[in-house]
């Protein structure tokens, strides 16, 4: 949900301010830009709402079968996103490549676990039990979450979808170019490529998260924000 709509003719700008604050940081900026590139994919309009494109969806679809993931047509409202099996293919293509993302992001023991071991996700029917699976909590289901936007947004451009309504809907440009908002920006982002989920220019890699849940808070990665 997002916290501060904007007007389609808002978002240039905001981008533009956002992206001239991450100036200097080299890769960061790159993959701002290139999220909002796509911008250019979205029809004009106040009306700013996710993709439900078919074709999209199949090449979501594609993207989680080459992880690996097997893939239903049950609607998640049924059961889980994901239930340690089977990922919904009956969801949002950007929804589908978020939880992509969350694959490559979580601890390889937590990888055949509902929902990832996170707790019901938004769309999760089985609410209850999948937070009866919930194992990771606070800072690091926070930090675990971010990870998987920001990685699943960038698979998005990659892809060629509209990523900027997923940067948007889950609220990247809330707080603008404020030094907090641009230091998270680029908390995550690092973080990303540290794991090697990010290469060098921004860009996903297929590399699945191998560092288990014990030591994924060792490492914390302070960025030069002068």
């Amino acid at each position: 949900m997002i916290l501060s709509p904007l007007v389609m003719s808002e978002i240039p700008t905001a981008l533009g301010v956002f992206s001239t604050s991450l100036e200097g940081t080299g890769a960061a900026q790159a993959a701002v830009e290139r999220i909002a590139f796509t911008l250019a994919y979205v029809d004009s309009g106040d009306d700013i709402t996710l993709s439900q494109c078919p074709e999209q969806r199949q090449e979501a679809i594609e993207l989680a079968q080459s992880f690996g993931m097997s893939v239903s047509s049950q609607p998640p409202e049924d059961g889980f996103t994901w239930d340690g099996r089977v990922l919904s293919g009956n969801m949002e293509p950007s929804v589908i490549i978020h939880d992509v993302a969350h694959w490559q992001v979580c601890a390889p023991e937590r990888r055949h676990i509902p929902d990832f071991g996170l707790g019901a996700g938004p769309e999760t029917g089985l609410k209850t039990q999948a937070n009866q699976w919930m194992s990771v909590h606070g800072i690091q289901r926070e930090m675990e979450e971010a990870m998987a936007s920001l990685l699943g947004i960038l698979w998005e451009v990659e892809l060629g979808h509209p990523a900027i309504l997923a940067f948007l809907e889950q609220n990247w440009l809330e707080g603008g170019a404020s030094l907090h908002n641009r230091q998270h920006f680029l908390k995550v982002f690092n973080h990303l490529q540290h794991y090697g989920l990010l290469d060098t220019t921004g860009c996903p890699t297929r590399i699945v998260r191998t560092a288990p849940d014990t030591e994924f808070l060792d490492i914390f990665i302070t960025p030069n924000v002068s």
